[in-house]
């Protein structure tokens, strides 16, 4: 009898300009979702990401979309191979809707709409400038919170990201990220980098759009997940259409607790898990969060046949 498999779907950050490309190439699938997309957007995002320039594929209104696309692309072909089926599943910030996606809560198309609705109600929250995100690297979350209390002052900076232990992100007004910044180092910090983001997500400068995808998402037919999904703002699953919408309204201006997270997928007796989309960014922060969770990346027909043969033999 086949383990429990727990799926996690990437976010922000792990796009690269040619992603999925070797899998597009094996798998036929990978296009059709992209297709998907551009039609519901009405722009070639393929084209995007096989072509670049990266930095129009780093702007959040493309980010997101085809970060959604990159995971369900992936969830498809692993569905299509004959993977295991998912017991768990969850995604870092904007990866949560590949998972609700493909836990059957959010129709694709509709989950297309909405994140690209996200992404722009995130941008006019926090127009370019305002804000700013940056990794602080060798601190305990304590460590963390107490530093944006002390370099604040009147702005808005707040840890958004527990990532893995030693690797907070904060987010905030973009001088009291700064400062943060270069305030970390004395404090203990290993190193502080500003991270090439264009909006400060999941913090409090997302109040605005967190209101205003709460009207959108009156809109959208949603489902209780067949699977259940562990959600960024709560580390918990939700089992009510109220509580799917609350939590994914929260998450807008509420940290991701990726920590907790994978911790709470061990907990409940899952020891492997895959990765379905592009790079390896959750794999290397799940081994350092919980050794006890074996996690697969799966972005290209070689990643796809170990993982493949891993999760059948275990």
């Amino acid at each position: 009898m086949a383990q429990s498999l727990a799926v996690f779907f990437p976010g922000q950050g792990s796009q690269s300009v040619g992603m999925l490309d070797a899998l597009a190439a094996a798998y036929p699938a990978v296009r059709h979702t992209f297709e998907e997309v551009s039609d519901a957007l009405g722009r070639d995002l393929w084209r995007l990401v096989s072509e670049g320039p990266k930095a129009d594929l780093d702007l959040t209104e493309n980010t997101q979309p085809a970060m959604l696309a990159a995971g369900i692309a992936v969830w498809r072909v692993w569905q299509q191979a004959g993977g295991q089926p998912a017991t768990l599943m969850a995604g870092h910030s904007l990866g949560e809707y590949a998972a609700l996606v493909a836990a059957e809560a959010v129709p694709f198309g509709a989950g297309i709409s909405v994140a690209a609705d996200r992404a722009r109600f995130m941008q006019e929250a926090a127009p370019a400038g305002v804000g700013a995100m940056a990794a602080v690297l060798g601190l305990s979350d304590d460590q963390v919170r107490t530093l944006c209390a002390e370099q604040a002052g009147d702005a808005v900076l707040e840890p958004v990201n527990f990532n893995a232990p030693g690797q907070v992100v904060i987010a905030g007004e973009a001088a009291a990220v700064e400062r943060a910044t270069a305030a970390a180092k004395s404090v203990g910090a290993k190193r502080a980098l500003l991270l090439p983001v264009s909006v400060p997500s999941h913090c409090a400068l997302m109040r605005p759009a967190a209101e205003r995808l709460a009207e959108r998402l009156t809109e959208i037919p949603l489902a209780v997940p067949v699977v259940p999904v562990i959600h960024n703002a709560t580390v918990t699953a939700s089992d009510s259409l109220e509580s799917l919408r609350d939590r994914l309204v929260a998450q807008l201006h509420s940290p991701v607790r990726w920590v907790e997270t994978v911790r709470s997928v061990v907990e409940a007796g899952v020891s492997m898990a895959i990765e379905c989309g592009p790079g390896k960014v959750l794999t290397g922060l799940c081994k350092r969060i919980d050794n006890k969770l074996t996690t697969l990346p799966v972005f290209d027909p070689e990643t796809l046949d170990a993982a493949l043969e891993m999760t059948a033999n275990a």
